[in-house]
């Protein structure tokens, strides 16, 4: 009877005697193991990164800059995506807007995790009482929904973009906070944590050198997938004149500033709707097969 061999695994020499094959490397595995859609919706977000941190590369024009001889001129090779109701290169705006339309982004999300974590994480290793008690607040919470917690916020503490980012990060805090506290829970489970206690260990120095590090390692995976999230509701509150206010370069002011004029210039209002989706469809993409891929290591 002969020995058959998964020539995947392994190969013969050439005394025929059959050799495991060479074991893959993490990288090679992750890269044959992501899809091509990833792969193009990480090439975007690369892009809107780029954006962000260096227009002065895609700039043709100056955002600000108006010329109401040449308004409404349609798409073209001078002018990418066209011309606003003032003559201001759209394409130039929108990159520009980049930038601060994902600060946006990163403050409000950072803002939420920072509130989240707090009180998901002071649930999980609190006593009964303050656990139960931090649980019924965040279902209060959770009775609003997001945007509408932070349109709350914002009647309370006025418009603005800082306003927006908080009220957005606010908005968002519920859902940390709940994520959290289900990940502290089962960190305190774990094994190390006994051991750390066994070995007398005080409860401040297990929770922020054993508990809060392993509670904090998907985070980068929340923020991915937050980031997206945040970028349309501080949109929206732009959109409806609560966040960034005009002449400013920012998506949902963009937005709302060409809504008037989509009969005559739909490019106006079109691009900048359009970044909006991507921005918000590449983030949530890469955090979903990252969060895939850290489930599969796990």
């Amino acid at each position: 009877m002969s020995l058959i061999l998964d020539p995947t695994t392994a190969e013969e020499d050439r005394s025929g005697v059959p050799t495991p094959a060479k074991p893959q490397s993490r990288t090679f595995r992750f890269v044959r193991g992501t899809p091509i859609g990833v792969w193009i919706a990480a090439a975007l977000l690369a892009f809107l990164v780029l954006a962000a941190v260096a227009p002065s590369v895609f700039l043709r024009q100056d955002p600000f800059e108006i010329d109401p001889a040449n308004a409404f001129e349609s798409p073209s090779g001078v002018h990418l995506f066209g011309t606003d109701q003032n003559g201001r290169d759209v394409f130039s705006r929108v990159v520009a807007g980049t930038g601060q339309s994902l600060l946006l982004g990163l403050a409000a999300t950072a803002i939420g995790l920072l509130l989240g974590g707090a009180l998901g994480i002071t649930a999980g290793v609190s006593g009964k009482w303050l656990d139960s008690a931090i649980c019924r607040f965040v279902e209060i919470l959770f009775a609003f929904p997001g945007l509408l917690l932070a349109l709350i916020v914002i009647a309370v503490s006025g418009t603005g973009v800082v306003t927006a980012a908080i009220a957005v990060g606010v908005g968002s805090a519920p859902g940390y906070a709940r994520m959290l506290r289900t990940q502290t829970l089962q960190v305190i489970a774990a094994p190390y944590v006994e051991t750390a206690l066994s070995l007398g260990r005080s409860k401040s120095h297990i929770l922020w050198h054993t508990i809060v590090p392993n509670v904090a390692r998907p985070l980068f995976v929340l923020v991915t997938l937050g980031i997206g999230q945040a970028i349309v509701w501080a949109s929206s509150l732009s959109f409806l004149g609560l966040g960034a206010q005009p002449p400013a370069a920012e998506w949902g002011a963009m937005l709302a500033d060409g809504r008037n004029y989509l009969q005559v210039a739909w490019w106006i209002a079109a691009f900048p709707g359009i970044f909006i989706t991507l921005a918000a469809l590449t983030t949530t993409v890469v955090g979903h097969h990252l969060q895939r891929r850290l489930e599969a290591e796990v």
